[in-house]
């Protein structure tokens, strides 16, 4: 499979696409104004605690307050930190601090309850040395950790856990074994490491260079916080195309494509420094089009952000994102099949699981997601299904969980979320109908302005009622809906008269009363 990596970052906002074989899986979108602060470290400063929900609000300098759980605090009292279980499941933590490298771990680790609750372990007016594990998402403040993890290019340290990780990536068992005897043998600290995949193979002397160079950043760190003023940014993560180098060209990319000179020479500059087998595989794009048209990404950007989504096969996807989870509906629409019911909706089911593992790799869902195939009948067919998802996921980076198809035919799945969703980067709630995604029916709105005009009958004293309404409705009241406005002037013993108006919301209206002279 050829990877390529496409980063647009001419004009107000930076675009990186990842294909594969030259179809968009992933798309990362970073603005001057919002940008990821996921794995920034911060100064920060306790607002308040809630010992209801075991949790603290945090002042890190952003418009938002952030918050913390008890279970992600340390207890300064233990010895050193070190002596704490590892704060959560590794695969979370590393995705977090990672985004968009692969989970890293040795395996499955539990998360433990804290021993002590949240007003034992923080208080108001305290200052915390703190990383953000997920960036603000909506209504939702920046979630915080003061377990740090510092990503660089082979390894990541983790200065408050005492734990050795390798890659999964990495398969062979030898060479993981290696790795982790040259990390605990080289370590002079009791801090933690996980090999990262592009360390396979590393020499024992490129180890210690990076031990040593994440070692004193840590170090300048804790300086920093000693003479900071809180709330202060003490340590920020790469920018979105760095990042994407860094994490993406070894294993996941084959070329990098970019449209912008400035850019262009940052990332040479960067992987000439850390990368420079790798200087070969950066081109810089100079054709007269914008660079995301040349590889028709446009199209499949514009077709993620959209609820309907047709299969090849006639059928099509519903997704709907809503605060607390992600529902997907699968429908057989214009597929009618060649032989037997059961037959149609199993290929329906099939192509859909491959679409669906696509769009919510694309689109960034996370949280909890539940999709509802069409029902089937046969449990060999809902097993095929199943297993079709586990393995279309596999491709996926970020974590996820899927459990097998319900009695009811519903797929529970949960995505591990750490930025933004492609939705909630590039659109905001429609103004029009404020959210909802629906508007009251033309008709409705015909019923409601009868039922508002007999309310207020009683205060009306003027000879004409004068009626303001979107210029749709008035069509409607002096057409089809005509019967309206002859019943309430019978009833009132007044003239309606009807007036559109261009500006108003299509379920606007303005009743008012008109004295003639």
């Amino acid at each position: 499979m050829y990877r390529e990596l496409v980063i647009n970052a001419i004009g107000p906002e930076i675009r990186v696409a990842l294909l594969e074989d030259g179809t968009i899986v992933e798309l990362y979108v970073e603005r001057s104004d919002e940008s990821n602060i996921s794995g920034n470290i911060y100064k920060g400063r306790v607002q308040r605690v809630l010992p209801g929900m075991q949790a603290a609000f945090v002042n890190i300098g952003l418009n938002q307050a952030a918050f913390i759980y008890v279970d992600d605090v340390i207890d300064g009292r233990e010895k050193g930190y070190l002596e704490h279980v590892y704060l959560s499941n590794k695969e979370e933590e590393d995705e977090a601090s990672l985004q968009p490298e692969e989970p890293v771990s040795d395996k499955e680790v539990s998360k433990p309850k804290s021993k002590l609750s949240i007003e034992a372990l923080l208080s108001e007016g305290q200052e915390v040395l703190v990383q953000v594990a997920r960036s603000p998402i909506g209504s939702k403040g920046a979630r915080l950790t003061s377990y740090i993890s510092i990503p660089g290019r082979f390894l990541v340290l983790m200065p408050t856990v005492d734990h050795i990780g390798i890659s999964r990536r990495i398969a062979d068992e030898e060479e993981r074994l290696r790795l982790k005897d040259l990390v605990l043998s080289l370590r002079t600290q009791p801090f933690g490491y996980i090999v990262r995949t592009a360390g396979e193979g590393l020499t024992e002397e490129k180890i210690l260079k990076e031990m040593e160079f994440l070692v004193n950043l840590w170090s300048d760190i804790q300086e920093t916080f000693k003479t900071a003023s809180s709330p202060a940014l003490l340590h920020q993560e790469l920018t979105v195309t760095l990042r994407c180098v860094r994490d993406l060209l070894t294993h996941d990319a084959d070329k990098v494509t970019i449209d912008s000179v400035a850019v262009h020479k940052s990332v040479l500059s960067f992987i000439q420094k850390f990368m420079p087998r790798l200087i070969g595989s950066v081109s810089q794009y100079e054709g007269p089009e914008p660079i995301f048209d040349v590889y028709n990404l446009e199209g499949e950007i514009g077709r993620a952000l959209k609820k309907k989504v047709w299969l090849k096969c006639g059928g099509y996807i519903i997704i709907e994102i809503t605060e607390a989870l992600i529902a997907i509906d699968v429908n057989t629409g214009r597929y009618v099949g060649k032989h037997n019911f059961e037959e149609t909706i199993l290929k329906t089911n099939l192509e859909s699981v491959k679409e669906i593992a696509y769009q919510i790799r694309l689109r960034n869902l996370g949280g909890i997601i539940i999709i509802d195939f069409i029902d089937m009948e046969r449990k060999s067919n809902q097993e095929k299904v199943y297993n079709s998802m586990v393995e279309a996921l596999k491709k996926d980076k970020s974590k996820t969980n899927v459990l097998p198809i319900s009695d009811i035919g519903l797929v529970q799945m949960t995505r591990k979320r750490v930025v933004k969703s492609l939705n909630r980067m590039l659109c905001e709630s429609c103004f029009y109908c404020d959210g909802e995604g629906m508007l009251l029916s033309k008709q409705t709105i015909c019923n409601n302005i009868y039922r508002e005009i007999l309310r207020l009958s009683q205060d009306v004293q003027g000879e004409k009622i004068s009626l303001r309404v979107h210029p749709e409705i008035a069509d409607l009241l002096l057409g089809e809906a005509n019967d309206i406005i002859i019943s309430l002037e019978k009833h009132l013993q007044r003239q309606v008269v009807i007036y559109p108006v261009v500006e108003f919301h299509i379920e606007e209206f303005n009743i008012i009363e008109v004295y003639l002279e």
